[in-house]
């Protein structure tokens, strides 16, 4: 049985340079959320998360929603488990397959065959259950001669291409996914769709952070409402979705995001 189950999982990151503009509109704007604070030694922290916990299940469809630095991509790279929590436990069982940046695992002075091998190790995969899909992955990336090219000669397209065929190719248990997909061209993303819906529905768990509150309800069953890294709501997805533009009508989770953004 896979599981995923946060406990008061916590994530601050340390500054160490204050001199540079664009860390200090960074420093400003959480600042101003109530995210920075100093410890005993004057050190500078910034608050990425705070105390979040929930329990999933098999058949569990957890869409997380929340503005610009809400906290979703963090959450979503302690449960790959990119990021180590400062505080909290992480308790988890089930293979984790994680659509969370097109670059990560991928060499850039190594081929595409080469990297589907290297990106499914990074997926947890051996090489030997790779190997038979080199061949399936290629055709779906659509990358033709450029397959036996390094990675370093390819178009962001053909990077995001690559990666999501890659990650799709093997069935998962537990499907961690942020939204860069939608950075991929008209003609891939309807040859995907089709794809990532088959592969949803072969995952016993999914945690998926979007902006986009059609696809979170098309796709999950449970919602997540994150703002300053901590949990606001849950429930529902569509509960979750209302409470979401409710507060956003109201200017209480947008204003935040557009001065972290500007």
């Amino acid at each position: 049985m896979a599981y995923l189950r946060p406990r008061d999982l916590s994530v601050e990151f340390p500054i160490y340079q204050g001199g540079s503009r664009s860390l200090k509109k960074a420093l400003l704007a959480a600042s101003s959320q109530g995210n920075v604070a100093r410890d005993a030694f004057d050190r500078v922290t910034v608050r990425a998360l705070g105390q979040v916990s929930f329990d999933l299940e098999d058949g569990d469809r957890l869409a997380l929603i929340g503005g610009n630095g809400a906290g979703k991509t963090t959450l979503l790279r302690v449960l790959a488990g990119i990021f180590q929590p400062t505080q909290g436990r992480l308790f988890a069982a089930g293979r984790v397959s994680a659509l969370l940046n097109p670059s990560v695992g991928l060499d850039p002075d190594s081929t595409g065959r080469e990297n589907i091998i290297l990106r499914g190790i990074y997926l947890g995969i051996h090489p030997r259950e790779m190997r038979p899909r080199v061949d399936e992955v290629a055709a779906f990336a659509e990358l033709g001669h450029f397959i036996d090219l390094p990675v370093r000669t390819y178009s962001a397209g053909m990077m995001i291409r690559l990666a999501f065929a890659v990650s799709t190719c093997v069935p998962t248990e537990i499907l961690l996914m942020d939204e860069w997909l939608s950075a991929g061209d008209a003609h891939f993303l309807a040859r995907a769709h089709q794809r990532m819906a088959d592969f949803v529905r072969s995952s016993k768990i999914m945690v998926l952070a979007s902006h986009s509150m059609p696809l979170v309800e098309e796709w999950c069953n449970r919602g997540i409402l994150l703002e300053q890294g901590r949990v606001v709501a849950s429930g529902p997805v569509r509960d979750v979705v209302a409470r979401y533009r409710e507060r956003e009508a109201a200017g209480q989770s947008t204003a935040p995001a557009r001065q972290a953004a500007g």
